[in-house]
């Protein structure tokens, strides 16, 4: 298993040298910092913790402080742990470049969007009731179950809709570039702009397609806009 950590940037289309028209989305990858190394013996499982974008010291609470002093390594503002990667050490520095080549096929998960409160139908896709104006039923979140005064677990209802944990399957990397820190996924990846996600290869086992050849004038296009992009996220957060 491999993996690493990214941001998402944006979705822009880039067109291969037969001019088919590729939906791509861009993600930053910064280089990423070993931690943390757990082995089986100590442990009890295999994993590799990475951390990516720095973080100012004062919003570090004492523990993590002191993991990011044992790895040398700056505060890190996403941390996560990567299962069954092995090949590192701690403090080593992992870019994208090392992990992935265009072609392959990977696995990318993020928090998805949130959509606040939303009814059953929308949020569990349960069919309405009749629209006449007899029906005393248009929208109800229907049956409740057993009438013994009380709801059971996992009833699907109304609430919070989405802010969670998606996986999108299969996504294959088109191009990686390692002077702009940028990774080309084809398709759609789960979250906001901005938002933080992590690339890991697919646990189906999909091999390798051939890389794509690109137009070179897509390209550039792109990775001027990328970066522009990024340079607009950096100049908000200053």
């Amino acid at each position: 298993m491999k993996g690493i950590l990214g941001k998402k940037l944006e979705m822009t289309q880039i067109f291969s040298e037969n001019g088919k028209l590729i939906p791509v989305t861009v993600i930053s990858v910064e280089p990423n910092n070993v931690l943390q190394v757990k082995t089986v013996e100590k442990d009890g499982y295999q994993a590799l913790k990475l951390g990516t974008i720095n973080k100012r010291a004062n919003l570090i609470n004492k523990p993590d402080m002191g993991q990011f002093k044992k790895a040398q390594s700056e505060p890190k503002r996403f941390v996560k742990e990567i299962r069954d990667m092995k090949g590192y050490e701690i403090g080593a520095v992992i870019n994208a470049a090392d992990v992935f080549n265009a072609g392959e096929f990977v696995d990318v998960t993020g928090i998805s969007k949130g959509k606040g409160f939303a009814g059953a139908i929308k949020r569990h896709n349960y069919s309405r009731g009749p629209m006449a104006h007899g029906s005393g039923y248009h929208r109800g979140i229907g049956s409740m179950g057993a009438i013994i005064n009380r709801i059971f677990k996992s009833k699907k209802m109304a609430g919070h809709m989405g802010h969670e944990q998606v996986t999108i399957q299969n996504l294959e990397v088109i191009k990686v570039d390692e002077q702009r820190n940028l990774v080309l996924v084809k398709g759609s990846v789960p979250g906001p702009r901005k938002g933080f996600v992590v690339i890991q290869q697919n646990v189906k086992g999909r091999k390798a397609n051939d890389a794509v050849s690109l137009l070179s004038r897509s390209a550039k296009s792109v990775e001027s806009n990328s970066i522009q992009s990024q340079e607009e996220t950096s100049s908000n957060a200053e």
